[in-house]
């Protein structure tokens, strides 16, 4: 029978979640890395024990960390993650120019095709690229030089988040990063271009439609239908129907259009999934009910996803990278909260059950279908 493992990041350790077919019992490996925090933990499609995790600490910096085996032994690897030639610098909160500063990973997106290649976002926003198993890293450094002296951090600091590999061209690649916007790759990472056209921020931006600078929270795409992107961005849940070229809202009925994650079903590329927190300042669900609403048509029409999720007295918040979905029959649908709740759903999200709850405040969620 298949199977499924949810790799949990969290602010003290990471934890390995692990169920059979029916996802009805759950075992709970960890933590790893106790008291430290994980940004991220992924899979290899091609090799579905090979885990990469990114270790970090305010004391003692950054580890990567790879597992051979599922989780259950690791490994340090290459940690070196050095800007290429002359780093230079890029705007700062207060506006003036500030040098490039590696800070740690956020996110691990290992090759569609080879467990010993992996992609590595970071903070301060870059790509960087391994292909032999994270031993070494080097920077794809044609991104930064898409107008990077005009990035500046948000709130959380100036982070490439999000990477998604296009299974029908595996030369395309679409990064996003707050705070300077989406951009893709049509040559394997070697240049750029800013795909940001549509995008509207009037609150954050001097200019609201400029061409980088938009705090763009996530980015999801279905690997049927790759010309179609989702954006979650710092207000609004947008709609790509030409791999990025141009943006159209598709809030619709949503009771706010602030939040971070957006995830799309493994078998229906037009249902979406999106958690509403309340505004940019206060980072909990409207009216203190946790809610997941789930569009079957691409956006605009939305419906709230309920059962089995606390409607009274909820004040947690679901961070950018903490949901995920798996790819059996019935989709799975799972997503962590800084309250340090795991839930999950296996119909798709019409009903949801805690699999975990009371672990630290949880980072990044990841799935992965076992067979």
């Amino acid at each position: 029978m298949s199977g499924v493992r949810v790799l949990v990041g969290t602010r003290k350790g990471a934890f390995i979640l692990t169920s059979d077919g029916k996802r009805k019992n759950w075992k709970i490996s960890g933590p790893h890395f106790a008291g430290w925090e994980i940004y991220h933990m992924n899979g290899s499609p091609a090799d579905p024990n090979r885990l990469y995790a990114s270790q970090s600490s305010g004391w003692f910096g950054q580890i990567v960390q790879r597992s051979n085996d599922g989780g259950e032994i690791w490994e340090p690897v290459g940690n070196n993650f050095a800007y290429e030639g002359v780093p230079g610098t890029h705007l700062w909160y207060d506006g003036t120019q500030h040098p490039w500063e590696f800070k740690r990973v956020w996110r691990f997106e290992p090759s569609l095709t080879d467990p010993d290649t992996v992609y590595a976002g970071v903070e301060d926003a870059a790509l960087f690229r391994s292909t032999d198993g994270g031993h070494t890293w080097a920077e794809l450094p044609g991104l930064r030089e898409t107008k990077g002296h005009l990035w500046q951090p948000g709130a959380g600091g100036m982070c490439l988040h999000t990477i998604i590999l296009d299974p029908s061209s595996h030369n395309r690649i679409f990064v996003a990063i707050s705070a300077a916007g989406a951009f893709r790759s049509e040559d394997n990472g070697e240049t750029w271009q800013p795909i940001n056209k549509g995008l509207r921020s009037s609150g954050e931006l001097p200019d609201p439609e400029a061409e980088v600078g938009h705090c763009v929270h996530n980015l999801a795409m279905h690997p049927s239908l790759t010309n179609v992107l989702f954006m979650q961005k710092h207000w609004d849940v947008m709609r790509s129907n030409d791999s990025g070229d141009s943006w159209h809202e598709v809030s619709g009925n949503l009771p706010s259009d602030f939040g971070f994650p957006i995830s799309v079903h493994a078998h229906e590329p037009n249902t979406i999934y999106v958690v509403p927190i309340k505004s940019d300042s206060e980072h909990f669900p409207p009216d203190g009910k946790l809610r997941v609403y789930r569009s079957r048509s691409g956006g605009d029409e939305w419906e709230a996803l309920t059962k089995g999720l606390p409607q009274s007295d909820c004040y947690v918040n679901v961070l950018r990278s903490a949901m995920a979905v798996d790819t059996l029959d019935s989709c799975g649908i799972y997503f962590g909260t800084t309250g340090g709740q795991v839930y999950a759903s296996s119909d798709s999200g019409d009903s949801w059950v805690a699999i975990a709850r009371d672990l630290p405040a949880v980072l990044s969620v990841e799935v992965q279908t076992l067979k």
